[in-house]
């Protein structure tokens, strides 16, 4: 049988706000346990829950970006369940009227075509503290420094079709609440996860299929492995003649499966009902125009404008505008090398720049060398002081922090470029005069043998000669 696959995801974002949701305590992360959970975050007799203003207009933002509806109405609930991380027994969260409504948001597929993913709601809510099992004797520790940070969960539609749209929904998402600057997408820290849930079906069936829920995966690597095992399973169990049952599941990504950690609830299992502490939250359209007024240049909206209006192609304006820092870094290296050549920045940015932060492990913000001595790298070999090749070494001189620019290491290690005519054709007549054989072969239609010759020119030189004097000098000396 041919089976289909449903998946939704349940986004988990920690916005970047400097308190909790509903309390003055800080957010900051690796703080020693329990030093950043006040008497609100605690849920001590007689405290008062008190909403912070700033999540909302973040939340906001988040929905004007994804083109959603913005509720001018929203209530904050209380969602009822007993867990040690819990300490008031429920969690504020909202329910059946969120503050952002339905939206949608385009990803791209491997085929280079456009898909359009529905965003059910965005709704904010407070995170649980955490659990630790590590270090104490077979107990569990308690954190509570996380009770009561902001999260907006961004709820998909079931629109994926295979684990490859869920990581590309994921990454899209991951991409555009760094360019909002509403949270750093740090997944090792937790502040960027997801619950996926998924099902299978029989192609053409419309009616879904009983999903399970697999909960708290932090990396794009671990939802695509995470989703291709619990697919595998889930089409295991029915034909095998089984029943796939509804239910959190955990990924374990040391043994690359999937295992069953509780029964799925529904809704009404934790009781929600509004919270009696905290008002509706009323927002008006002169706060949404204002915080509409904020918003950056987009990820697509960047994307068209470096294919339009720069000339790069699709691919290269899609790499390039993945995150906002990348973005950022090709725009001032473009705008450092006057703006002449896109095309060539966007190979830089994308080839030799990526590559080594890729070996060492970095990301853009922390690269050694920075737009600018990138652009003094560019700029010589426009003006022809250097060669494409010749860059590539003071480009590996500048990473290793040893000049302060293209100008330093150039001068330093001799590497300024020969573009004296009488001294290439030196190089030339010599070059052809040790090697007659391959002279006449080149004469009797041999001609790709003028690579041969180029490069036994560019090695007497050192790789200083100008390439294309090279090839200009050698075709009339070879063909006269």
């Amino acid at each position: 049988m041919e089976w289909e696959v449903v998946i939704g995801l349940e986004i988990h974002t920690q916005l970047a706000t400097k308190s909790k949701i509903f309390s003055g305590a800080a957010t900051a992360y690796g703080a020693e346990p329990n030093t950043q959970a006040c008497a609100v975050d605690l849920g001590l007799p007689g405290v008062l829950p008190v909403l912070n203003a700033e999540a909302v207009r973040m939340a906001i933002k988040f929905g004007l970006a994804v083109d959603a509806e913005i509720s001018e109405r929203s209530v904050f609930a209380r969602k009822n369940y007993f867990y040690p991380d819990l300490p008031k027994g429920y969690q504020i969260s909202q329910y059946e009227l969120p503050v952002v409504g339905k939206g949608h948001i385009n990803i791209e597929l491997e085929d280079g075509t456009e898909k359009v993913i529905g965003i059910t709601r965005a709704h904010l809510e407070e995170d649980a503290g955490k659990s630790l099992h590590e270090d104490f004797d077979g107990q569990t520790g308690i954190d509570l420094n996380r009770a009561g940070t902001p999260l907006l969960e961004i709820v998909s539609e079931p629109d994926m079709r295979s684990a490859k749209e869920a990581v590309a929904y994921m990454k899209k998402i991951h991409s555009l609440v760094r360019y909002l600057e509403i949270c750093d997408g740090n997944m090792q820290e937790g502040s960027f996860r997801c619950d996926a849930n998924v099902s299978v079906r029989p192609k053409g069936q419309e009616k879904f299929g009983t999903r399970a829920e697999l909960k708290n995966i932090n990396s794009f690597r671990n939802v695509e492995r995470a989703i291709n095992y619990e697919i595998e399973r889930q089409i295991d169990v029915l034909e095998s003649g089984g029943e796939v049952v509804q239910e959190t599941r955990l990924y374990d990504a040391d043994k690359n499966e999937t295992r069953a950690m509780r029964s799925k609830e529904e809704a009404n299992d934790y009781r929600y009902f509004p919270d009696p502490d905290l008002l509706p939250l009323i927002v008006d359209d002169a706060t949404i125009n204002e915080i509409k007024a904020t918003l950056p240049e987009l990820p697509n909206e960047k994307r068209d404008r470096f294919v339009n209006e720069l000339g790069l192609s699709l691919y290269d304006a899609s790499v390039l505008t993945s995150s906002r820092e990348l973005a950022s870094y090709f725009e001032s290296l473009l705008q450092a090398t006057g703006g002449k050549d896109a095309k060539q920045c966007a190979n830089w940015v994308i080839g030799d720049v990526s590559a080594a932060l890729n070996k060492a492990n970095l990301d853009i913000s922390e690269s050694p060398v920075s737009a600018e001595q990138l652009a003094s790298v560019l700029n010589r070999i426009s003006d022809n002081t250097i060669s494409g090749k010749i860059a590539k070494t003071v480009f590996e001189a500048l990473w290793a922090g040893e000049g302060k620019d293209a100008d330093e290491i150039i001068e330093n290690k001799g590497l300024k470029q020969v573009t004296d005519t009488a001294a290439i054709e030196a190089m030339v007549d010599e070059v052809l005069a040790n090697n007659p054989d391959q002279v006449q072969q080149y004469r009797d239609g041999k001609e790709q043998l003028i690579g041969f010759f180029v490069g036994q020119i560019m090695k007497a030189s050192k790789g200083k000669a100008n390439p294309a004097q090279v090839n200009e000098l050698l075709k009339k000396k070879l063909n006269g």
